[in-house]
């Protein structure tokens, strides 16, 4: 008899755990791969997985190893992975029955964060028309800037266009240059629409839906929007302020630029933390100190409910307004004229401690099966578990075994810790009373 899956936190799990499957058989397919024979497991493996969970990390040169077909399934990976796959699913029954069932509202709902079920199928489709519409936009000015400024023909600047947009929005990061953007990392026409594209898939499709229909009530925002939009912007212009100050003399980096090219390279290098693995300096070469600041905006991310990675700004801000109270003796946490619930706050902290671990112990891991440093296997990891792309080179000279266990931490990271946890569980239990209450010491 086969095992149900009762929780949707299960579902989405093994929704996301078979779109990998199906893009591995795909990629180790013959015609995916340039030149004789079909690609390894390991290396299809570690692709799909990154396509899918929107990394952009590759053990492999993407523009060199795969065919125009492995390219194209790399892009459709990346687009049902940023959609969601129970939203794909969803997108899918609507078309064909042009109605959804409550288990199927129950899936997408936990995955696009939806907080009433009569809400989930607008939702669904609009998650679909805002990404194929900002997706277009974007395609749109890097075709023309490929056609008319790079002697590209017009089919393959359409191409260039398409998957570079498709990438961006959904985070994702996969370039179809070996060196990812480096060749234009002075030209506004390609950086600037992708680093829009970065920041819209960022914000997450909530806020993108409510800004649509509120853009000019700003006192009818709701808390996640406005918590997101205020950190969206301090860490847009704080981590763009730091690469562009730390790397402005660095001759590897930006130290070779004019002015006006070091402080688009820097701006675009501050934010593709967010958590786009695109990079127009050579990454590897960066100051140990970008690197560790990189760390903290990669293992941040983006916003809930969207195509980005890491903990999370909301998670951020809900910590950092808790300990803000505490400071202040406040007895409960306020946010922008709100009063946070106690739930949110423990699982806020639940977020940051199981992913802090998950860091922690994969780098740990690395240290002791290779060479690489503190500063490369943190970066590493951290790229990986945020999600992210962003690498220092070390990627694809890993064994195999560090290989797969990037592929777990991407695979995690894209789904959440709790979110993995809980499909994990066997049940869920309810405690029918309540113990004797004690205070231990703190700090």
């Amino acid at each position: 008899m086969r095992p149900r899956l009762r929780h949707p936190a299960q579902v989405v799990v093994s929704g996301f755990a078979s779109a990998v499957a199906v893009g591995t058989g795909l990629l180790m397919l013959p015609v995916a791969k340039a030149g004789p024979g079909g690609a390894g497991l390991v290396e299809a493996l570690f692709t799909s997985t990154s396509a899918v969970c929107v990394t952009g990390l590759v053990v492999v040169d993407t523009p060199g190893y795969w065919t125009g077909f492995g390219q194209a399934v790399i892009l459709g990976l990346i687009q049902v992975g940023g959609f969601g796959i129970m939203t794909f699913a969803s997108l899918l029954v609507l078309l064909v029955s042009h109605r959804m069932g409550l288990k199927a509202r129950m899936t997408a709902a936990a995955e696009t964060k939806t907080l009433g079920l009569g809400d989930v199928r607008s939702v669904v489709t609009g998650v679909v028309k805002v990404s194929l519409l900002l997706e277009a936009v974007t395609a749109l000015v890097l075709t023309l800037r490929f056609g008319t400024a790079y002697d590209e023909s017009w089919p393959r600047a359409v191409w260039l266009g398409v998957f570079h947009a498709v990438s961006a929005f959904n985070n994702a990061g996969f370039a179809l240059y070996s060196d990812s953007l480096m060749g234009f990392v002075t030209d506004p026409w390609i950086c600037l629409p992708i680093a829009a594209a970065v920041i819209a898939g960022g914000l997450g499709f909530p806020v993108l839906f409510e800004l649509r229909r509120r853009f000019r009530k700003p006192r009818e925002w709701s808390l996640h929007t406005k918590i997101v939009l205020w950190a969206t912007g301090v860490f847009l212009l704080g981590g763009s302020l730091f690469i562009t100050v730390i790397e402005w003399s660095n001759p590897a980096t930006l130290g070779r630029l004019d002015a006006p090219g070091k402080l688009l390279a820097g701006f675009f290098q501050g934010v593709m933390p967010r958590t786009a693995g695109f990079n127009s300096i050579d990454t590897s070469q960066m100051n140990p100190a970008s690197w560790l600041g990189t760390d903290v905006l990669m293992f941040i991310g983006g916003a809930s409910a969207g195509t980005a990675g890491g903990i999370k700004v909301t998670t951020f801000a809900v910590l950092f307004f808790v300990i803000y109270a505490e400071i202040r003796g406040e007895g409960a946490v306020n946010i922008f004229h709100r009063r946070l619930h106690g739930d949110l706050q423990r699982q806020a902290l639940t977020v940051v401690l199981l992913s802090v671990a998950a860091v922690a112990v994969t780098t740990v891991t690395f240290m002791v099966f290779s060479d690489h440093t503190l500063d490369e296997s943190l970066f590493e990891v951290t790229s990986a578990f945020a999600t992210v792309g962003l690498s220092t080179g070390i990627t694809a000279d890993l064994a195999p075994g560090l290989q797969l266990l990037l592929i777990a931490l991407m695979f995690i990271g894209r789904l959440g810790p709790i979110t993995v946890a809980s499909a994990l569980a066997l049940r869920s239990r309810h405690r029918l009373y309540d113990l004797p209450e004690e205070r231990p010491i703190i700090g």
